[in-house]
């Protein structure tokens, strides 16, 4: 689905359910959807009315699914999800179990490849290691007003956007980005904590000086981004704008590993991620030998 309210409320059911839930790019084909759908094992899918072209490309693709449900709209071959839910009670089912999301990481070369961990198998909303460690970093929690500019299928937009609603705070999440939306909406709604990718940093700083000084950002206390490396230069610019608040991070979907770093560390050391604080960090060369320190190599986490 797009950016909505019920990809929240599909993921927390399924989380609240016992389930694996999968969520899937919406710029992806129908192909590359199909093959996410039958590789994971996916017995129901959820789309939109706003995909209609890819849901209808995926009728015949998916022939294993037993359920397809839509929301905002109505869709040939699919049932409403709002009449699906009808006739079903609003308390909480029996048997609730904390479910897991099995998400895809496509990397450069060949097909997506799953990231699937056993389900914790707990009552849901038990404390989990990345729900502690988003908690202790960045302060998660009822006073925390977060904004999700980026696409929830997304690791990170998804994770750190449930972390939040799951601790008690309020999340606000863009349809698209758009560098001045963003800007009006943190002045707007006293938005204290955000997350974006560098790239979101450049096309803010595009803006003119007086189109970006006209928004008030005294409310946001953080501002964390990843996903991507980003330019020593764009980082000072963005310090300069918004003061030392600005965090970084570095971290995969497997969750094997997660390094930090915020603003004073990073002005000590310009282009670093930080220390690990999830698993120990080895930098190793082709043979898997770790190399002395100031060499480059392949990352790797060990004991997370």
């Amino acid at each position: 689905m797009e950016n909505n309210r019920e990809f929240f409320e599909v993921c927390f059911g399924a989380d609240r359910a016992g389930l694996y839930y999968t969520t899937v790019s919406t710029r992806l084909t129908a192909d590359e959807i199909a093959y996410i759908v039958g590789d994971c094992g996916a017995r129901l899918l959820i789309t939109s009315a706003v995909l209609g072209e890819l849901a209808d490309a995926l009728l015949n693709s998916t022939p294993a699914l037993e359920y397809r449900y839509v929301v905002a709209g109505s869709l040939e071959g699919h049932v409403p999800l709002t009449e699906a839910l009808s006739d079903c009670p609003s308390t909480p089912i029996e048997d609730e179990v904390q479910g897991l999301d099995t998400l895809y990481s496509s990397g450069t070369t060949g097909r997506p490849k799953v990231v699937k961990w056993p389900v914790p198998g707990g009552k849901p909303g038990e404390l989990t290691i990345l729900v502690d460690l988003l908690r202790r970093l960045y302060g998660y929690g009822f006073q925390t007003r977060y904004l999700s500019p980026a696409p929830l299928y997304h690791a990170a937009p998804l994770r750190h956007s449930m972390t939040v609603l799951r601790l008690g705070g309020t999340v606000w999440v863009m349809q698209r980005f758009d560098a001045e939306a963003a800007l009006r909406l943190i002045e707007a709604e006293r938005i204290n904590c955000a997350q974006w990718v560098p790239t979101m940093f450049v096309l803010m700083l595009k803006l003119p000086e007086q189109t970006r000084l006209r928004y008030d950002m005294s409310s946001l206390r953080m501002a964390i981004h990843a996903a991507a490396p980003c330019p020593i230069e764009i980082k000072r610019q963005m310090i300069d704008w918004w003061g030392p608040i600005i965090h970084e991070y570095y971290a995969g979907t497997e969750n094997n590993g997660f390094c930090a770093i915020d603003t004073p560390q990073w002005l000590a050391h310009p282009g670093s991620v930080g220390p690990a604080v999830l698993g120990e960090m080895h930098i190793c060369d082709e043979a898997g030998e770790e190399l002395p320190v100031g060499e480059t190599g392949t990352v790797y986490f060990a004991n997370s």
